[in-house]
């Protein structure tokens, strides 16, 4: 059976920043009940009164409760690994095909034999995206000349982060990183990842900004 403080719990699991900032005490509990009033009532199918909502509201935000997988999440942002920063890269996008691997081939060649090359490729259900360097970007157009581009975007950058080797493990590992970047108003551009490693890709003007952001999660 639903309860207000189920209820709480559920509006705020769906709403991080709402969570975040009442757990960093930036957020009135008078006024955040009044606002939880109206979608609550209506949940539980009767009227409820803010006051008990204001209760329910502290009693979420305990120690015990905010910092339940605090610890384990702590220790694996400063195992956090070397970060690496790319700039002057270029985003192909380009719609999947019966040939797309051929012409996806080709381009390999050429990121082979230059070792300073960035490069990156990821195959969705309908598209396809390529990260590379942009001096690169000619012979990306000659190598996908018979294809399909839906998209290109310039003076991007990209910053890589080595991720302790437990890191699937970690619940809300990547949540910390974007929320971080979110708060700062950081748009990311693409996300590229392996299994310990971790790609944003930022446009060129506020890479430093993301980068300090990044670096300074490990504090």
């Amino acid at each position: 059976m639903k309860t207000i403080a189920s209820c709480v719990e559920d509006i705020l699991m769906t709403q991080p920043f709402l969570e975040e900032a009442l757990s960093r005490h930036i957020i009135n509990y008078s006024a955040l009940a009044e606002e939880l009033n109206a979608p609550i009532s209506a949940i539980l199918g009767k009227p409820i009164k803010s006051g008990a909502i204001m209760m329910a509201l502290r009693r979420y935000n305990t120690p015990n409760t905010t910092l339940r997988h605090s610890l384990k999440l702590k220790r694996a942002l400063q195992k956090l690994g070397d970060i690496t920063v790319r700039s002057n890269l270029s985003d192909f996008t380009f719609q999947n095909s019966e040939t797309l691997i051929q012409s996806h081939t080709k381009i390999l060649e050429q990121v082979e034999a230059n070792k300073d090359i960035f490069y990156a490729f990821t195959r969705g259900i309908f598209e396809s995206n390529i990260i590379i360097s942009s001096s690169e970007n000619k012979q990306v157009l000659a190598c996908f000349s018979a294809e399909k581009q839906i998209g290109l975007q310039e003076h991007l950058s990209a910053i890589s982060v080595r991720l302790p080797k437990d890191n699937s493990k970690v619940s809300g590992l990547y949540y910390q990183i974007f929320k971080r970047l979110a708060w700062e108003n950081i748009p990311i551009y693409e996300v590229v990842s392996t299994t310990n490693e971790f790609t944003i890709l930022v446009e060129d003007h506020v890479v430093d900004k993301a980068f300090s952001v990044i670096k300074n999660l490990k504090n």
